[in-house]
């Protein structure tokens, strides 16, 4: 009897053991997929060091991305003619509004022959509008499509990317607050 109940609890350690190691190995699986789909969307790819670039905003001052060295930033390449990039504007400005101090906002326009700054005055924002005149950022940057936006750590190093609108809660999950 005694030799049965050491068996069946052997048996149970060793059934626990195989059920740990397969959901472990499931849940790097996982990873490793979202990984790839990141990596396969259209853009730089998420790791990489963030190319700088220098570029003039609505004020006509030369801005560039290694001027937020050491801070963490949210790279919107966006138009105004785009209803997805006009959608996240108000969400973007709420993020600039609550999180600006841990959390920079440069925002690409790539249509500069429109009224970017009559835009954002209609839109309420007040976050860093930058103006890609000849498209050599988006370009660097290889957008397909917009909005896209890029994470930047403190660092450099590119840590989410994302196409499409954004909500002000997609915001702060990707800038990690």
């Amino acid at each position: 009897m005694i030799k049965k109940i050491i068996a069946a609890v052997i048996l149970f350690g060793m059934m626990t053991v195989m059920i740990v190691q397969a959901m472990e190995k499931e849940e790097r699986q996982d990873q490793q997929t979202q990984s790839v789909q990141v990596n396969n969307l259209p853009g730089l790819e998420v790791g990489l060091k963030a190319p700088d670039f220098e570029l003039m905003n609505l004020a006509g001052e030369k801005v560039k991305l290694s001027d937020y060295s050491g801070q963490k930033v949210m790279l919107n390449f966006w138009a105004t003619w785009c209803p997805p990039c006009k959608k996240e504007m108000p969400d973007m400005q709420k993020f600039h509004e609550k999180l600006g101090d841990k959390v920079v906002i440069l925002a690409v326009n790539i249509d500069p022959k429109n009224d970017v700054a009559g835009f954002a005055k209609d839109m309420g924002v007040n976050f860093p509008i930058l103006i890609d005149e000849q498209d050599k950022v988006s370009s660097i940057y290889k957008i397909l499509t917009i909005p896209t936006t890029y994470f930047i750590d403190e660092e450099g190093i590119i840590r989410h990317k994302h196409l499409s609108a954004m909500t002000f809660d997609m915001m702060k999950e990707y800038a990690g607050l």
